[in-house]
C-alpha cells in the first residue's frame, strides 16, 4: 500500500470509530470517548485531627477539551463525600490551617491564581494575596498567623539590554514585536517556552490578609517545600545559592530564613542535594532527603534527621537501596515516607532513631497519565493516620485511607464508568534478557474475552525516562490498544527505578543500546513461548526514552511490522544544545561533551542506524516540545523519506512534552497509533 494512502486509511478508520464505539459500548469494551469520562483524586491531604480527607478531584471537560480541578471533603469515619469548591473555576494546593479550622488553597476565582482562605465554621472564604505572578509551595506557620509561599519576581534589566537604543514608534505605527534578548543559560523550559528573566522567591502573608512580605532575594530560586520553625520565626526551605547554580543542578542546601528580618542563614551544606525539610508535629526534629551530588544518570535519595536542639544529623536506612520519597511524620517519633520498590509505589515508616523500616500501603498510584507510571502520594495527620491516592490494574485515583494497621479505600469515582467496562486484565511475569541473563520484570495485558488457545498481535509499549518505571496499574492508553485486540507488553528493563541503584545505572552511558533493545526482545520472545502470540503480528511504540528506543529498536531489526516513535531524540548530538535539559543531562548522562565526545553521542543516537531501518514508521510529536524538540522527529522523517521507508509524522499543534496532556490528544495519539498499525496488520491466510 502506498504511503499516500495512509490519510485516507486514518480517515476511513475515524469514519468508523462512532458505530465501533456503539458496538464496544454494547460488548462494555473501554472506548476513545471514555477517556473525557475519567476521573481521578491527587492531592490528599488529611486534617491534623486525622477525621476530614480534602482533595483535589480531577475531571475532564469535553467542552473545552481541558481537566477541571475541584475541591472535596471526606469524612473519614463514615465516608460521607461532598463537595467544598466545585465550578468553573480551577482549584488546587489545598492546605489546613494547624487547628483544622481553615483551609487555605489557590484559585483563579479573581481571574489570576491567588492564595484563599475557607472558614469551615462560618462557611466563608476569602482571598488573601493579590500577587502578579502564581504562588505555590503555601505553609501555614504553627501558630496559624501567617502563610509561607513562593513566586517568581522578575528580575531587572541586564546592562546589555538596557544599552541598546530603541527608536520611539511613531503613534499608530505597526512594528515588528521587539527582540527577545537572551542571556542566562537556562533560558527555556518545556510547556513554558522562553523563560522571562525571574526568580523564584519567598515571601509571607497574613492568614487574614493583607500585604504579602518577601523575604529571599538574590538571582537563585527559593521554593519546595516550606518548614516554618516550631515557634514560627523561621521558614526551612532547600535552595542553590552558588553563583554558578545553573551549572550545578545536584547541589542544593537547607537554609533557613528570619520572618522578621529576613535574614537568611545557612542549616546544613553537605555536598549533593538537601530537600524536603518537614518538622515533627511536637518540633524536636527535621527530617529531610538527601542525595549525592556525584555526576552520574541515577541517585537514591536518602532519609535523614535533625535534632533541631543540638542540630546532630542521623543518616536512617544507610543501607536501604531505594530512592526515600516525601518524609512526613506519623507521630512525634515516627518517620513515614513512600518509596519505589519493584514497580509498587508503597509508603513505609520508621522511627526517628532509626530501626527497621515497616511496610504500611503498597498500592499507591493514581493513573491519571494514560500510561502505568508509578506515581501517587500522601499526607499524614502527625497523630497516626495516612491519606493517599489508591490505585490498581481496574481502577486509578481514589482516596485511600491508613489508620491503624488498616486500609480503606473512601471513594470509587470511575465505578460508574469503569464499573461497566471490561477491560483487558494486566498479568506480570518476570524473564531473563538474552543480553547478560538479568532478570526484567514485565507485564502484559491480555485484551478483554481473551482466548489463551487463539493467537493475538503483540503490541510492545516502552517508557520513558529511562529512570522511569511503570507498574500493574490503570493506564487508559494501553487499555485502548487492548480494547483494540492487541496483547499490550510492557517492562521496567535496564535502567529502570524501584529495582536499586545498581540496576538503574546498567544503562550509565550505554542509553539507547543493543543491551536494553535484548531486554524487550528477550520479553517478546518469552510471550511468544506461552502460545497466544502472533508471532507474525509484532508492533513496538513509546513516548520520549522510550521512543528513542522504538527508533533505535528498528534500526537494529526488522521483526516489527510496524513502528510509532512519540517525541523520540533521533540525534543526541544536536538535541543536547537545543533542548531545555541540556545543562542537567550533558554532565549527568554522557562522559563529556558532544563536540569532545562525538562518536559516544553519534553511537546512542538512532539516526546512526538509519541505514538498517526498514519498518514503516509513524512520528508523533508536540510542535511545541522542548524536551525532544520536532527537529528530531523531523531528521528522521526526512531521513526515512530519503530512504524510501514507508513514514509518516503527526505533529500536535501546540502540544508540548506532555503531548497526550488534554484529553483529545491523548485519544489522538492513540488513534493515529492503531490506524498505523492497522494498516501493517499482516491477517490470516
Amino acid at each position: 500500500m502506498k504511503l499516500r494512502t495512509f490519510v485516507a486509511t486514518l480517515l476511513l478508520t475515524l469514519l468508523c470509530l462512532a458505530p465501533i464505539s456503539q458496538a464496544n459500548e454494547q460488548m462494555r469494551v473501554f472506548t476513545a470517548e471514555d477517556i473525557f469520562a475519567l476521573e481521578w483524586a491527587n492531592d490528599v491531604q488529611v486534617a491534623p485531627d486525622g477525621k476530614h480527607v480534602v482533595y483535589v478531584r480531577h475531571s475532564n471537560d469535553i467542552m473545552t477539551d481541558s481537566t477541571r480541578r475541584s475541591l472535596w471533603l471526606v469524612d473519614v469515619k463514615s465516608g460521607q463525600h461532598s463537595p467544598l469548591f466545585a465550578d468553573e473555576h480551577q482549584y488546587s494546593s489545598p492546605r489546613w490551617s494547624p487547628d483544622g479550622k481553615r483551609l487555605a488553597f489557590i484559585s483563579n476565582q479573581s481571574g489570576a491564581a491567588q492564595i484563599h482562605v475557607y472558614w469551615f465554621e462560618q462557611d466563608k472564604s476569602a482571598r488573601i494575596t493579590d500577587v502578579r505572578r502564581a504562588p505555590s509551595d503555601i505553609t501555614w506557620s504553627p501558630n496559624g498567623k501567617h502563610i509561607a509561599f513562593s513566586q517568581e519576581v522578575l528580575a531587572p534589566a541586564t546592562e546589555f539590554a538596557r544599552s541598546v537604543y530603541r527608536p520611539k514608534r511613531p503613534e499608530g505605527a505597526r512594528w515588528s514585536e521587539p527582540a527577545i534578548v537572551v542571556e542566562r543559560a537556562y533560558y527555556q523550559a518545556d510547556g513554558r517556552g522562553l523563560l522571562d528573566s525571574a526568580y523564584r522567591q519567598l515571601f509571607v502573608v497574613s492568614s487574614e490578609g493583607g500585604a504579602e512580605r518577601q523575604l529571599t532575594s538574590g538571582d537563585y530560586n527559593h521554593g519546595g517545600t516550606l518548614a516554618w520553625t516550631p515557634d514560627s520565626s523561621a521558614i526551612v526551605f532547600s535552595a542553590n545559592r552558588r553563583d554558578d547554580w545553573e551549572f550545578h543542578s545536584l547541589e542544593a542546601n537547607l537554609y533557613q530564613v528570619n520572618v522578621a528580618n529576613a535574614e537568611v542563614s545557612s542549616l546544613v551544606a553537605e555536598p549533593g542535594r538537601q530537600s524536603q525539610p518537614v518538622f515533627s508535629p511536637d518540633g524536636r526534629y527535621l527530617a529531610f532527603l538527601h542525595a549525592s551530588g556525584e555526576a552520574v544518570p541515577y541517585r537514591n535519595a536518602k532519609l535523614h534527621v535533625m535534632d533541631w536542639r543540638s542540630g546532630d544529623v542521623n543518616e536512617l536506612l544507610s543501607d536501604f537501596d531505594r530512592s526515600i520519597e516525601s518524609p512526613s511524620w506519623l507521630n512525634n517519633n515516627t518517620v513515614v515516607f513512600q518509596y519505589a520498590d519493584q514497580g509498587q509505589l508503597k509508603i513505609a515508616r520508621i522511627a526517628a532513631r532509626g530501626g527497621r523500616l515497616t511496610d504500611l500501603v503498597s498500592d499507591v498510584a493514581t493513573g491519571s497519565n494514560g500510561r502505568p507510571y508509578l506515581g501517587g502520594m500522601f499526607t499524614s495527620s502527625g497523630n497516626g493516620v495516612v491519606a493517599f491516592t489508591h490505585g490498581t490494574a481496574h481502577r486509578l485515583g481514589n482516596v485511600g485511607i491508613w489508620q491503624g494497621g488498616n486500609e480503606r479505600v473512601l471513594t470509587a469515582l470511575n465505578e460508574n464508568l469503569l464499573g461497566q467496562r471490561k477491560l483487558g486484565e494486566v498479568h506480570e511475569f518476570r524473564y531473563t534478557s538474552s543480553y547478560d541473563e538479568t532478570e526484567i520484570h514485565g507485564w502484559y495485558i491480555t485484551p478483554p474475552g481473551f482466548d489463551p488457545e487463539q493467537q493475538y498481535p503483540l503490541l510492545l509499549e516502552i517508557h520513558g525516562g529511562p529512570h522511569l518505571a511503570y507498574g500493574p496499574y490503570f493506564a487508559a492508553e494501553l487499555q485502548r490498544y487492548a480494547a483494540a485486540g492487541y496483547v499490550v507488553f510492557y517492562n521496567n528493563y535496564r535502567g529502570s527505578t524501584s529495582y536499586g541503584k545498581d540496576f538503574a545505572m546498567l544503562l550509565d552511558n550505554n542509553y539507547s543500546s543493543p543491551y536494553d533493545f535484548a531486554d524487550h526482545m528477550s520479553g517478546i520472545d518469552a510471550l511468544i513461548a506461552k502460545g497466544f502470540i502472533d508471532a507474525s503480528n509484532l508492533f513496538i511504540t513509546g513516548g520520549s526514552a522510550g521512543g528513542i528506543a522504538t527508533a533505535y529498536a528498528i534500526g537494529l531489526t526488522d521483526r516489527f511490522n510496524a513502528a510509532v516513535a512519540t517525541n523520540p531524540v533521533i540525534n543526541w548530538v544536536s538535541k543536547v544544545l537545543t533542548a531545555d535539559s541540556y545543562l542537567s543531562q550533558i554532565p549527568n548522562q554522557f562522559p563529556g561533551l558532544p563536540w569532545d565526545e562525538h562518536e559516544h553521542y553519534w553511537q546512542r543516537s538512532p539516526l546512526s542506524l538509519v541505514g538498517n531501518v526498514t519498518t514503516p514508521t509513524l512520528l508523533f510529536t508536540g510542535e511545541n516540545d522542548r524536551r525532544t524538540p520536532i527537529s528530531d522527529s523531523e531528521q528522521f522523517y526526512q531521513a526515512l523519506q530519503l530512504l524510501g521507508v514507508d513514514t509518516a509524522m503527526v505533529r500536535v499543534p501546540g502540544a508540548s512534552h506532555g503531548v497526550s496532556s488534554r484529553p483529545s490528544r491523548m485519544i489522538m495519539k492513540v488513534e493515529h497509533a492503531l490506524a498505523w498499525f492497522e494498516r501493517y496488520k499482516k491477517l490470516e491466510p
